[in-house]
């Protein structure tokens, strides 16, 4: 039996009709920036965080570069972040003229360890970049006293984690701001690029507007220098539709990884996902780990089945990022989830029976001794 890592053709095939009736509405009007269906999103977003404010943008990486702009991050400025994620958390940090500080992961979540974070802090820190990987919040409690204790603000990257939640608090309402991408392979995902920042604060929301917006409050007036990264309206009304719809596709995830769980808890060498009590995990990776991951995956894809390893190489360790100094050895439990660590299909349209066939071709790998 063949399984796709990921199946959106299955997920389409679900919401056609309403998909191809949004994106009519949308060339019916041939308002394609910003608009109508833009703010309506913006404000379903807000409400389904927790905040008072959305501001959408072209991409999930834009709207991490944008929230470090409006905090006037730049030349100079230290910004703490995890090593481990996608390349999208680091980039934002130096486009800017800023130096990202790793501090290591915590081996049981992939997420940065709160006491690495506060270990961190210096005089020239200037913001606390938190991602909240594979859908799962980060240990914020921590690291907001840490940040605030000395008037850092926290930034998360949500990029993976809309819908996740820490001690009944939703990803993207407790830092400063919230960075989210709808890249297509989302939980809540477009049909291309788009990003949303959510934020409770006012002042913030309005220069995060002003700065996608070519950092103009009006067309052609210019109050500083921004980007262009406005959130098409066909890209919007592609995503009310599937918001409607997140909740119950959350859950089809989360019952797959339970029963991931139970399926391989009898093989020894693999270690499934820890899904911390007070969080929500909503498993837009569900990532298990493996001293044969290599073999593995190759035993996988050899047998039809999709996996793939994010992320092989950390981000201090990214040729790109050579100029920071950075060294093996300065991140060690990044380095060890690289080498160990590899994605199973998890999206909700999967079956029991296909779930049964990932697991029975891992046993099979492990029992043959393969390595």
């Amino acid at each position: 039996m063949k399984v796709p890592l990921l199946d959106l053709v299955a997920q389409y095939n679900t919401i056609r009709d309403e998909i191809r009736e949004a994106v009519d509405e949308v060339f019916e009007s041939q308002r394609f920036i910003l608009g109508p269906r833009v703010t309506e999103l913006e404000e379903r977003v807000a409400g389904y965080c927790g905040v008072s404010h959305a501001v959408g943008t072209a991409s999930g990486s834009d709207a991490i570069l944008l929230a470090l702009a409006a905090l006037d991050i730049g030349a100079g400025d230290e910004v703490i972040t995890t090593p481990y994620s996608f390349f999208s958390t680091v980039s934002g940090i130096t486009r800017l003229g800023a130096r990202p500080i790793f501090a290591d992961i915590d081996p049981r979540t992939y997420n940065v360890d709160p006491e690495r974070v506060a270990q961190a802090i210096g005089p020239r820190t200037k913001a606390v970049l938190v991602v909240h990987l594979y859908g799962q919040t980060a240990e914020m409690d921590p690291i907001l006293e840490a940040a605030g204790a000395r008037g850092i603000p926290v930034i998360e990257d949500a990029c993976q984690a809309i819908g996740a939640g820490y001690r009944g608090r939703p990803a993207g309402s407790m830092g400063l701001a919230g960075c989210f991408s709808f890249f297509p392979s989302k939980n809540l995902g477009g049909a291309g690029d788009g990003g949303m920042i959510t934020t409770d604060d006012g002042a913030l929301a309005e220069r995060l507007r002003v700065l996608r917006e070519h950092g103009g409050r009006r067309r052609y007036y210019h109050d500083e220098v921004g980007i262009n990264s406005r959130l098409d309206a066909l890209q919007a009304a592609v995503l009310l539709v599937k918001l409607r719809h997140l909740d119950e596709w959350t859950e089809g995830r989360r019952r797959n990884a339970a029963r991931y769980d139970e399926l391989l808890s009898e093989l020894g060498e693999i270690v499934t996902p820890t899904a911390l009590p007070y969080n929500r995990h909503i498993y837009n990776q569900y990532v298990i780990r493996s001293p044969r991951r290599d073999g593995l995956k190759e035993h996988l894809h050899g047998a039809g089945i999709g996996c793939e390893i994010y992320y092989p190489v950390p981000l201090h360790l990214q040729a790109c990022f050579a100029f920071l100094g950075s060294k093996e050895g300065d991140c060690p439990e990044a380095e060890r989830a690289a080498a160990e660590s590899l994605a199973l299909p998890v999206y909700p349209e999967l079956t029991a029976p296909m779930q049964e066939e990932v697991a029975g071709e891992i046993g099979r790998f492990h029992s043959g001794g393969k390595g």
